[in-house]
């Protein structure tokens, strides 16, 4: 089975998947997707409202947000893997709107089974955990993304590791300049990212 036939297999087996119990609540799993062999894998905390919606990863507002700054850093979306750590959307009901709630560290151990094999079929050059919660998973550890801007570490195995700043929380920044230099912190990671890549 080639590289794009193995992802649709996995991908068709992991909608059905029960490992832990946000599967109950989200509309569907989203899974990653993108370029089959990317030299370059983009690992996000977890699908969000328009995501769980519609099925596929960054989409909504935080994708936007990835696409400029993929687009910054002379990156084509279609030629890098998009996934998440966490493969269904953990909310919190607040009259008709669904709130963003982070997965714990259970939810994200039980879901890194699905990470490690999209890993392993696309075997990427350099990966960017966009968050703290997508590098928890990647690592094992807790990470704290201000020590580690620009900077490629050695993960697990031959895994090569980029943590930058999750889009989300760029949006979420009130300021309109310290914004355009959140924006422009994670442009700088993303061109990193491409040329180790």
């Amino acid at each position: 089975m080639s590289g794009p036939e193995a992802l649709a297999a996995l991908a068709r087996d992991a909608a059905d998947c029960t490992r832990c119990p946000l599967y109950r609540d989200a509309t569907q799993t989203v899974f990653g997707e993108g370029a089959a062999e990317a030299p370059l894998m983009l690992v996000g905390e977890q699908p969000g409202d328009q995501e769980d919606r519609k099925g596929h990863p960054f989409v909504g507002p935080a994708g936007g947000v990835l696409d400029r700054a993929l687009e910054a850093a002379g990156i084509a979306r279609g030629a890098v893997y998009v996934t998440n750590a966490v493969k269904h959307f953990k909310f919190k009901q607040r009259g008709k709107r669904r709130l963003h709630k982070g997965p714990n560290a259970g939810e994200i151990a039980a879901c890194r089974w699905w990470l490690d094999r999209e890993l392993a079929l696309v075997q990427p050059s350099l990966v960017v955990a966009l968050g703290a919660s997508a590098a928890h998973a990647l690592l094992g550890r807790a990470v704290t993304i201000s020590r580690t801007p620009g900077r490629v570490m050695e993960a697990s195995g031959d895994v090569r590791l980029l943590v930058t700043t999750h889009p989300s929380a760029i949006l979420r920044v009130p300021d309109a300049e310290a914004r355009a230099k959140a924006f422009d912190a994670l442009v700088a990671d993303l061109v990193v990212a491409r040329e180790a890549a």
